[in-house]
């Protein structure tokens, strides 16, 4: 059975749909979840659920991240993971970090990558005057948000939209998106997956 550990830095919405359809659907284990944050809500959520947590706060390490990473590292390779999904993990990982799980390091990111790397997504989309929003699941490579897409859901962006209203319809999106697209990563299929979001 396929292992996968899920990076989070707040409350887990993503990780906890994960969780639930590997549970569900029985096409991989969870086997850890860990953050950035000693607070994150998600912890105890990954915990209520049965999957082992752990978490390294980022700030007792200053600006040197490649500390912090290696002491992120620990718990991670512990748990044997064959995958590692970033689901709202909000550190940038270096090179040498991601070099490590290369292949096997998932991401979902609230844009319709290329368009918007980065953060202020949904905000970005309404000073574009896009019509459209949405999320990609990606591979994670060394460059921001640029690595091969694996899936995306598309959301009609409407009239009066702010950028919270415009994130919350992306995140229910999201929430369908990044499972499907696990499922059919751990089966070996990277062909790219199209959702389109009702408003």
């Amino acid at each position: 059975m396929t292992r996968v550990a899920i990076l989070i830095s707040g409350g887990g919405s993503n990780m906890l749909r994960l969780v639930q359809a590997m549970h569900d659907g029985g096409f991989a284990t969870p086997v850890l979840v860990a953050s950035n944050d000693l607070q994150a809500a998600g912890l105890a959520k990954a915990a209520a659920h049965g999957v082992a947590t752990a978490a390294v706060d980022h700030r007792s390490f200053g600006r040197d991240r490649a500390a912090f990473e290696a002491q992120l590292l620990q718990p991670i390779l512990a748990a044997k993971p064959d995958v590692l999904c970033l689901a709202g993990f909000m550190r940038v990982l270096t090179p040498d970090f991601v070099r490590q799980f290369e292949g096997r390091m998932l991401n979902i990111h609230p844009s319709l990558l290329p368009k918007y790397p980065g953060l202020h997504t949904h905000q970005r989309a309404l000073d574009a005057g896009d019509a459209q929003a949405g999320c990609s699941v990606h591979e994670v490579t060394a460059e921001l948000d640029a690595g091969p897409i694996l899936g995306q859901a598309v959301v009609p962006v409407l009239p009066g939209d702010t950028a919270e209203t415009l994130a919350a319809r992306v995140l229910i999106q999201e929430h369908l998106l990044y499972p499907q697209v696990l499922r059919r990563f751990v089966a070996g299929d990277r062909t790219p997956l199209m959702l389109e979001g009702s408003a």
